[in-house]
């Protein structure tokens, strides 16, 4: 079995979507990557299509198309990430790997920040409803003073990730790759305390009553 059968028999187009950081929701709908899409338009299954540029095909046309890559290398790349075997594979040490382009790195940036900016304007959405004050008298939380000071700002780096102005884009990843990095830890950091609290107040209230 060749490469091309061995991947698309192997792996499916929601599987290469999550792996290139592209979130697909339970419904198997997502945001496509091929057109300024501000609404989940596509759906992954073992194929893709979307509803709003017509975009369709198979998991090797969609990593193809995602990275800008020949059909034969985005095989190739989705044998490595998944560990397909296949017939035609060369041997370990006479295989080079796959140099990213800058193209690209553009690509997996761009991805990347529109993930974390999404996650973050998602979690302020949530300090923003669960923080509010309850009673005029009530001081502000911090996370809800951060949700009303930031919606907006996220809002509108968001929208300029859609654009369609490539070099507007860049500026964006460029000026705040930094800013949305650190974005990311300080959240794996909040969920990390989340689900420790979480754990804490859950062997207090199953813990036995001491006599």
């Amino acid at each position: 079995m060749n490469v091309f059968e061995a991947v698309k028999q192997s792996v499916t187009t929601r599987q290469a979507a999550e792996h290139f950081g592209i979130r697909v929701g339970r419904n198997g709908m997502c945001v496509c990557p091929f057109h300024a899409d501000k609404n989940p338009s596509m759906k992954v299954d073992r194929r893709f299509h979307c509803f709003g540029c017509q975009a369709d095909g198979d998991v090797i046309d969609f990593v193809s198309r995602l990275e800008a890559v020949s059909p034969k290398e985005a095989a190739l790349m989705l044998a490595q990430a998944f560990s397909v075997p296949y017939e035609d594979k060369e041997p370990p040490s006479h295989r080079k790997p796959p140099q990213e382009t800058p193209e690209q790195r553009f690509r997996r940036m761009e991805r990347y920040c529109f993930r974390v900016l999404c996650d973050y304007r998602n979690l302020l959405r949530r300090w923003k409803r669960d923080y509010a004050p309850k009673t005029p008298d009530e001081d502000f939380h911090p996370l809800f003073v951060e949700a009303l000071q930031k919606q907006d700002y996220v809002d509108y780096l968001l929208d300029v990730l859609l654009s369609p102005d490539m070099e507007e884009r860049a500026a964006l990843i460029i000026d705040c790759g930094k800013e949305v990095s650190n974005l990311e830890r300080r959240m794996a950091e909040l969920a990390a305390r989340d689900t420790a609290g979480r754990r804490t107040d859950h062997a207090r209230s199953t813990a036995a009553p001491e006599r």
